[in-house]
């Protein structure tokens, strides 16, 4: 039985950059990580390892399958919006029809489609 989401692992080729752009962007900090014997990185949100980044010498040919997108929850959207801005950072805001949530749909360095749920109640 499943008792809750773990971590979603990406592949790049930017790994610098992607460590950089999820600590300025979603407040993600680097930690503790096994010696697998590959380059990568663990981004914390609190005490959970929620995004590992494996790092590759070049960016996959393909992307398919893929993952469509992960979404993360938040407080603070106008904080949050206000960060993008001054980051330049583009991004998308929907609203879900009848549940009380905005999305703010942004793409990391390597265009992996990331959602930041806020509820609006």
């Amino acid at each position: 039985m499943l008792k809750a989401f773990d971590h979603v692992n990406v592949i790049t080729a930017n790994l610098d950059v992607m460590v950089a752009w999820y600590g300025e962007i979603l407040g993600m900090k680097p930690g503790k990580r096994p010696d697998f014997g590959f380059p990568g990185a663990w981004l914390y949100l609190g005490d959970q390892a929620l995004v590992h980044l494996v790092g590759v010498d070049h960016a996959p040919e393909t992307r398919e399958p893929r993952l469509e997108h992960f979404a993360l929850r938040a407080e603070g959207l106008d904080a949050f919006l206000a960060k993008l801005d001054e980051k330049g950072v583009a991004h998308e805001i929907a609203d879900v029809p009848g549940i009380g949530i905005r999305q703010v749909n942004i793409h990391d360095p390597d265009g992996n489609h990331i959602h930041i749920d806020f509820d609006i109640n």
